[in-house]
């Protein structure tokens, strides 16, 4: 084991764990934020996407050792009491219905809203492309995007 320092959600973090530890069971088993979710452990689902320096990555196949950088979380963004922009709008539009891929979809809605504050759906819809949802509601988490975009 080997002791790493990570800066997560603006806080400097210091965690012991082996380098080859996924950073998404660091986030959820040693810092105990709960955003991120295990989907497929592939990279191919979404639902551990966070941000590295304002990047979204997949959480889930990034080894704790390789982590430069700041980490922002679904946390990171807002609070339950004052949530971001972003995550006030997937609440009027009612986007989550199981909710399982909504942190995914946040965090890759807002790495593109960072970049382009005005995106058009078919830019929305590119970038969610490697998030999936197995309940269907696309239309819901688009028109929440639109609706942060305009806000």
């Amino acid at each position: 084991m080997a002791k790493y320092t990570l800066k997560v959600n603006g806080r400097a973090r210091s965690v012991n764990v082996e380098a080859d530890t996924p950073l998404l069971y660091v986030l959820r088993e040693n810092l105990a934020l709960k955003g991120p979710r295990f989907g497929c452990g592939l990279g191919q689902c979404g639902a551990c996407t966070v941000h590295l320096d304002g990047q979204a990555v997949r959480s889930c196949m990034l080894p704790v050792a390789e982590v430069k950088g700041a980490v922002t979380t679904l946390e990171g963004l807002g609070t339950s009491k004052k949530p971001s922009k972003l995550q006030q709008a997937f609440i009027e539009a009612q986007a989550a219905q199981c909710g399982y891929c909504i942190n995914g979809m946040i965090m890759s809605a807002a790495a593109l809203l960072e970049k382009n504050k005005y995106p058009s759906e078919t830019e929305i819809r590119e970038a969610l492309a490697g998030n999936l949802c197995r309940c269907g509601t696309h239309q819901r988490i688009v028109a929440a995007i639109k609706r942060a975009a305009v806000a």
